[in-house]
């Protein structure tokens, strides 16, 4: 599936990489970003692919709205793109450098709300299909890593798609109409590129893996923090609040603090976590990969936020992942991008992780 000679070191440049483009952005110029990148001895990046609009139309420029005014991936504020040439250009300058790219999507909204267009499994699947045929047309296709048809599926506020309404139930990973969402939009995919891995990347119910059937998964994609594996933000009073600041404000006076006072406990949550998905993975023979992880979900640069102990719970996880066995990609956390200036500038930091992940056993 992954013909690695080692297990790679990746990074989430989500829709950041397109969106951020404005001085000081970080993405402005992808030249120097990538240099950056390579620098510090990444070998992969997960970036998203908006299948949805260049399906219908690759050459329109695109008005999104934000997903988000506190946090600094992507634009916090309405922004334009357009993803065509854009994609084909960013993997060309990736293959330059011998960087993969894997493909996702997080199906940004649009002032027409397109993404709401998919309501099938085979409507998601022929979106896909024309993303991929305009990066094999230009060449680039060996340059794919694999293909994640869904960012943390199938939660609402990235697979809005799925559900009829705001009063429409939760979905979960262990509904068999999940299971077969997944598989029908895998298989014609797969019949058309078998050559590429595919998936669909998950956050929510990993403890109930059991349950959750991925026998149309050709890899595990998990994503894994500290803080979703604990009570960490229920005690610190932080809810993902995206348009209000009173979760930052109660990041800034209690998150440091709460760990510290017992960092055992809390680096004990992460590694039991991981512990779990290697389980996962050993159970279904699938190989996992995470490019989001593994202190706290949301962070950025602010008054009273220390990087000193994300990066310390991030190096723990990508210890512990490592050690495992049974990561072909790992990240070092979902903050690695120049936009994140306090965790970007470590450069040895960066260079010390991506070594060890090198170095690493790759699963059997």
């Amino acid at each position: 599936m992954f013909n690695l000679s080692y297990p790679l070191a990746i990074t989430m440049w989500d829709f950041s990489w397109l969106e951020r483009r404005w001085p000081g952005a970080g993405y402005e110029s992808w030249d120097e970003a990538l240099d950056a990148l390579q620098q510090r001895g990444y070998d992969a990046v997960r970036i998203d692919a908006y299948p949805h609009l260049l399906q219908a139309d690759p050459y329109r420029t695109w008005e999104l709205l934000p997903e988000w005014d506190q946090q600094v991936w992507g634009a916090s504020a309405r922004c334009r793109v357009q993803v065509y040439p854009a994609l084909i250009r960013f993997i060309e300058k990736c293959a330059v450098r011998g960087i993969k790219v894997a493909l996702s999507t997080w199906f940004r909204q649009d002032l027409d709300n397109t993404r709401l267009t998919l309501t099938t499994p085979l409507a998601l699947a022929a979106a896909w299909q024309t993303t991929l045929g305009l990066i094999e047309e230009a060449g680039l296709l060996q340059s794919i890593l694999y293909v994640d048809l869904c960012n943390e599926f199938p939660l609402r506020v990235w697979a809005p798609f799925l559900y009829a309404g705001p009063d429409d139930p939760d979905k979960s990973l262990t509904d068999p109409r999940i299971a077969q969402w997944m598989d029908q939009s895998i298989q014609p995919l797969r019949d058309r590129f078998p050559a590429l891995p595919i998936t669909y990347s998950f956050t929510s119910e990993l403890e109930r893996w059991r349950e959750i059937d991925t026998s149309a998964l050709d890899f595990l994609e998990l994503h894994l923090w500290m803080a979703t594996a604990s009570d960490f933000n229920t005690r610190v009073g932080y809810n993902f609040e995206r348009f209000d600041s009173r979760g930052y404000e109660n990041l800034q006076l209690k998150s440091e603090e709460l760990y510290r006072q017992s960092p055992l406990h809390w680096q004990k949550a992460l590694t039991q976590g991981i512990d779990s998905l290697a389980e996962w993975s050993v159970a279904t023979r699938k190989p996992l990969i995470t490019t989001e992880c593994w202190s706290i979900v949301d962070y950025k640069d602010w008054p009273l936020l220390s990087w000193d102990w994300i990066k310390e719970l991030c190096e723990l996880g990508v210890r512990h992942a490592s050690d495992s066995g049974r990561w072909a990609a790992i990240a070092t956390s979902n903050f690695c991008g120049p936009q994140f200036v306090g965790m970007w500038r470590d450069i040895a930091w960066h260079q010390r992780l991506t070594e060890l992940i090198h170095n690493g056993p790759l699963p059997k």
